[in-house]
């Protein structure tokens, strides 16, 4: 639950609030995931019985950088629609970009598109009320997931936190984007976002239009149904696609197990790029494990604090990583909100998953798995052009890391499950 996605000290008393509401948050116990090489059939079939979700063959998988990449594309495809726009974001903030957002979803609603919208409850609290207005009078159907009602107490410490937009069940978008002045604007600005999202057609939108449902009815107790959501559809690529989603209070931990069972999996290189990596016992074992084998494992995490707690337990948390002969990469070039994953450049994931106990154990997060190497060629050549702005950390850059980092991160360890 970041106020602002993480930003400032008002995330201590966040955590102190949630702390009373929910207490600690965990993963259940480690479970024994063999190593399968990543680029087979029975690496994508095993990952698909844990996730239950499919592998889904036939789809045009765009990856999208930044706001400057991603807005545009989203309400092009929103101006396109026909019949139906369904739209779940976390964090929806006054801006420029917030409006245009909003005056197009509503000039759909006018012209006869059933459009749903979801804000999580945490997130609604930034979006103004003419936005809410403006929505409601053009005929939209607005809601928001798991308000902050004292009636609601024991869920308020599991938000919401993925992001889709589905465009008559045609197109849909997923990935870590907000809706803020962050994304907006001219992409190498120190003040705006490095963000990556993507852009899905083909037979892989029913699993995202899917995820979208299934919040819709826990928000609201309709269930979309029919052709205006669930269109059938012809392939439009040749990407094998996979929509996994993670709902801890639902039981449902896929995601923690997707990271580990492709770390596992992983026989030459690994480069992970998030905002939040506040390990746990198991990833860090993963990854050392990694590396130990001979697989180059390199990590792209922010140089400077978008949240003081969260930065201060991250930091924490790589020395077993940069002993072991893990690569972090420092990014300096801009504020990092990116969330991607690739693996022996030929499997990777987008979404919304920070590398932390909040993404893992406590909030509701989504991801798309692609199994192509031409989409995962392509993101490792993005990480590598953001490792050319970013600095090496060694082990004694670790070791001499500031007194207010060492001081935070030992405060940290007896909330770092609700981080």
């Amino acid at each position: 639950m970041r106020r602002s996605e993480g930003r400032g000290w008002g995330r201590c008393l966040g955590v102190v609030a949630l702390l009373a509401a929910a207490g600690c948050a965990s993963v259940p116990p480690a479970r024994v995931l063999p190593a399968v090489a990543i680029h087979t059939p029975a690496w994508g079939a095993a990952l698909a019985a844990v996730a239950a979700s499919p592998v889904v063959p036939g789809n045009a998988v765009d990856v999208l950088v930044d706001g400057p990449e991603i807005f545009p594309a989203m309400l092009a495809a929103i101006a396109s629609a026909r019949r139906t726009i369904t739209y779940e974001q976390f964090l929806y903030k006054p801006a420029a970009i917030s409006r245009v957002l909003a005056d197009a979803l509503a000039e759909r609603c006018r012209a006869g598109v059933a459009v749903h919208v979801l804000i999580d409850g945490w997130g609604v609290r930034w979006l103004p009320d003419e936005y809410r207005a403006l929505l409601e009078g053009a005929g939209c159907r607005f809601a928001i997931f798991r308000p902050l009602r004292l009636s609601t107490l024991l869920r308020w410490n599991h938000r919401n936190h993925r992001r889709i937009l589905v465009v008559d069940g045609r197109v849909g978008f997923t990935g870590g984007s907000g809706v803020d002045t962050r994304w907006l604007g001219i992409a190498d600005r120190q003040d705006r976002w490095r963000e990556t999202d993507a852009r899905l057609e083909g037979p892989v939108v029913r699993w995202l239009q899917g995820a979208f449902a299934e919040h819709w009815l826990e928000a609201t107790g309709v269930l979309l149904a029919g052709e205006d959501y669930y269109p059938f559809l012809l392939p439009a690529g040749t990407v094998d696609a996979q929509v996994v989603g993670g709902a801890p209070a639902a039981g449902n931990y896929s995601l923690h197990t997707l990271y580990l069972f492709a770390i596992a999996s992983a026989r030459r290189s690994i480069a992970i790029t998030n905002q939040y990596v506040v390990l746990d016992e198991r990833l860090t074992a993963a990854l050392v494990a990694a590396a130990r084998r001979g697989v180059l494992v390199e990590i792209l995490v922010p140089a400077r604090p978008s949240n003081r707690l969260v930065f201060a337990a991250g930091r924490a948390s790589l020395g077993p990583l940069l002993e072991a002969g893990v690569v972090v990469h420092a990014y300096e070039a801009r504020p990092l909100h990116a969330k991607t994953m690739v693996v022996d450049s030929v499997w990777a994931t987008i979404g919304s998953t920070n590398l932390d106990p909040r993404s893992f154990a406590l909030n509701d997060e989504l991801n798309v798995v692609v199994h192509d190497a031409a989409v995962a060629g392509l993101l490792a050549r993005l990480f590598r052009e953001d490792v050319r702005g970013s600095r090496r950390m060694t082990y004694e850059d670790w070791r001499q890391r500031g007194f207010w980092l060492k001081t935070l991160g030992l405060l940290t360890i007896p909330i770092r499950g609700q981080l």
